[in-house]
Formats: structure tokens, sequence, C-alpha cells
């Protein structure tokens, strides 16, 4: 199987925007098509509840003609247009699809952030994990979100092999960011979120590019809009991961980034592995 992931920021942006930002994601969808992905997972759709439009599912069927769409988005009481995530899988492929809530606070649960795939080998499932925000005013509860997420990987992977994937919003470790010391009370680079994504992978779990790659520096796979150096600096972190459990983790043959160009934001990241 081949999989890529992509925190898009915006599908509606992306595609039906003409802004110089929306050109660039558009330069983006171009590249994934090319790599005929069996799977594509997608983070951060921003869609209104009721998901898609009728110009969006056009648009999406003329560049992945070959893909079904699972879609789901934020819906009330949680923050209308925010969130939100969506697969495109092959035609060929009959996964059962769930759109899981894990017990999390708050409005977390209704926010459009798992979708999880069936498949007869495995589970393919993404996640947009809730940012800490600003003044950590969610540390509380996205670290009660780490732990029901974990527990839900796990009841998974009870069953069958899970390859998960998505916009983590943490930096595991400090190579995965390139100013750690000035970081250690951001979002995404806490103690608590580290520890979380630490005790996330001893249930079972694997980071695939580290597995494959080591410790390799300047790998990231998120550069801040804010900066405009930060991508020409490679001023980075890298917050989007493809996991496997442990036990088919060496059957993974690629785990990497997808060159994004000059757009600055999030960078797909592509899986390989043999089941």
């Amino acid at each position: 199987m081949k999989l890529i992931s992509w925190n898009i920021d915006s599908l509606n942006a992306a595609l039906t925007s003409t802004s110089p930002r929306a050109l660039l994601s558009q330069a983006v969808l171009d590249t994934l098509a090319l790599h005929d992905a069996d799977v594509i997972a997608i983070q951060e759709t921003k869609l209104s509840a009721a998901g898609p439009t009728g110009k969006h599912l056009t648009i999406l069927a003329e560049r992945f003609p070959n893909y079904e769409i699972a879609w789901r988005s934020s819906i009330e009481p949680a923050r209308k247009g925010y969130a939100g995530t969506m697969f495109l899988y092959k035609k060929n492929l009959t996964p059962i699809i769930t759109y899981p809530e894990i017990g999390a606070p708050t409005t977390m649960d209704v926010e459009g952030r798992i979708i999880t795939l069936e498949f007869e080998d495995c589970f393919v499932t993404q996640v947009y994990t809730p940012n800490a925000g600003d003044g950590l005013r969610r540390l509380a509860d996205r670290q009660i979100w780490d732990e029901k997420y974990a527990d839900y990987l796990a009841e998974l992977d009870a069953k069958k092999p899970v390859l998960a994937t998505g916009d983590y919003n943490v930096a595991h470790k400090e190579i995965d960011l390139a100013h750690p010391s000035s970081n250690r009370q951001s979002p995404g680079f806490t103690d608590e979120e580290r520890q979380g994504f630490t005790d996330l992978l001893a249930r079972g779990f694997v980071d695939t590019y580290r597995y494959l790659h080591g410790d390799v520096l300047g790998a990231y796979t998120w550069w801040a809009q804010r900066s405009k150096t930060s991508k020409i600096n490679n001023s980075g972190w890298r917050i989007d991961y493809w996991l496997t459990s442990d036990r088919v983790a060496k059957q993974v043959v690629r785990s990497e980034m997808i060159d994004s160009g000059s757009r600055q934001d999030h960078a797909p990241i592509l899986m390989e592995i043999n089941l």
C-alpha cells in the first residue's frame, strides 16, 4: 500500500481560490495525484457541517478520478468551519468506514477529528489532534485527548495492525524542531504533549520516519506561515506522522516527506508498506 497524509489548511481555499497561496496548494494537489496512492488522508478541511459542496466534489473528481471520498466535519456545538478530516481512497478498495468518538472532553469529539478505514488486513486511521492553544488554554483537555486516543488505537491494534497518521500537533523530541530551547512552553512542545506521544508509542506503535531514517537532522513537516523565512531557513517542526503497530514496522519500505515547494505550513507525508 502507498498512503499519503496532508494537513491542507482549508480544502475550499485549495480547490476554489485563486490567491497565490491557493495556487501553491493546488500545485501540491497535482503532486499528490501523480503519486497515485491507494489512500490519501486530509486534515483541517475546514468545511461546513454539510461537508463538501457539489463544486468541491466535482473538482475532487476531476483531480482524483479514481477515488471515493469519506469526510467528517465539525458540527454543533463545536465551532463551524473548524478542523475536519477527509479520506480519498481508490475505488477498487472497499473499507468499512467509521467516525469514532473517543470520550474526549469539551467539543473535541464533534470537531471532525478522526476517521478510520477498516481493511481485511489492517486499519488505516487518521487524526487531527487538538492544538493546546494560545496560552496553553486547552492543554489539560489535550492531555485527556491524548490518553483517550491512545486507548482507541490500542483497541484497534488488539484486532489487527494499525496504520495511523495525521497532524499530531506535537514535536516529539528536540530533534523534531529547529529551535527546541526557545519553544519549551510553546503549544506542541510542552513536556505534557511530548509525554503523551511517548505514552502513545509505548502502547505498541512505531514512528515510521525515525524507524527508517534514525536521528537525521532538519527533517520537518511544518513551517510557520507567520514567518516569511521559516521555510527558506528550514526553521520547522515535525508534527505530522505515519505510525504503525510494532509488529508490522519491518514491512514499511518508505516513510518520508513530499516536497511542497515554497508553500509554508504543512508538507504531505508518504508511507509505503508491504502487508
